[in-house]
């Protein structure tokens, strides 16, 4: 079963599948090759965000809140991203949420089963849109700040 300690670090999300209860097929909300972090610290607080891999680049030449609202919700639409504190409550986590970029995710208890296999972590979760279950799988792997794959250095 996992414990607090085992979640603690950053993660580099691999896939985020969806599964229904109507249907056999699944569908990759942000792509088939997403990108992600999640972050778990020791003081309870958590951050976990997601995008598209493939996402374009907004003008360079025009202020952000100048840009055309079409322009604007598809970065967001490609974008997800929610933070919190959590707890681990038998082998599940739950991720009490405070920020979010969707505004009806702050007051809301996020549950998540959890599952964790070496450096692997997978979270699963459900929900309801109308008469259809949801049932949501993100695969995590740990990195370590000796990654420096995922170092960014401004100018280089």
């Amino acid at each position: 079963m996992i414990e607090k300690q085992d979640l603690l670090g950053t993660w580099e999300l691999e896939s985020w599948t969806i599964g229904y209860s109507d249907r056999d097929d699944f569908t990759y909300p942000y792509g088939e090759d997403p990108q992600g972090l999640l972050l778990y610290s020791e003081d309870g607080w958590m951050s976990a965000s997601v995008s598209r891999r493939d996402r374009p680049r907004l003008p360079e030449d025009v202020s952000f809140r100048k840009l055309p609202d079409e322009k604007k919700a598809a970065a967001f639409s490609s974008y997800f991203h929610y933070a919190g504190r959590y707890l681990v409550v038998e082998g599940d986590v739950v991720h009490y949420v405070s920020q979010s970029l969707n505004p009806n995710f702050p007051g809301t208890e996020q549950l998540r089963h959890a599952e964790l296999d070496g450096q692997t972590l997978v979270l699963s979760g459900k929900d309801q849109v109308g008469d259809v279950v949801r049932f949501h799988s993100l695969v995590w792997h740990k990195i370590s700040a000796a990654d420096d794959e995922h170092l960014v250095i401004e100018g280089e």
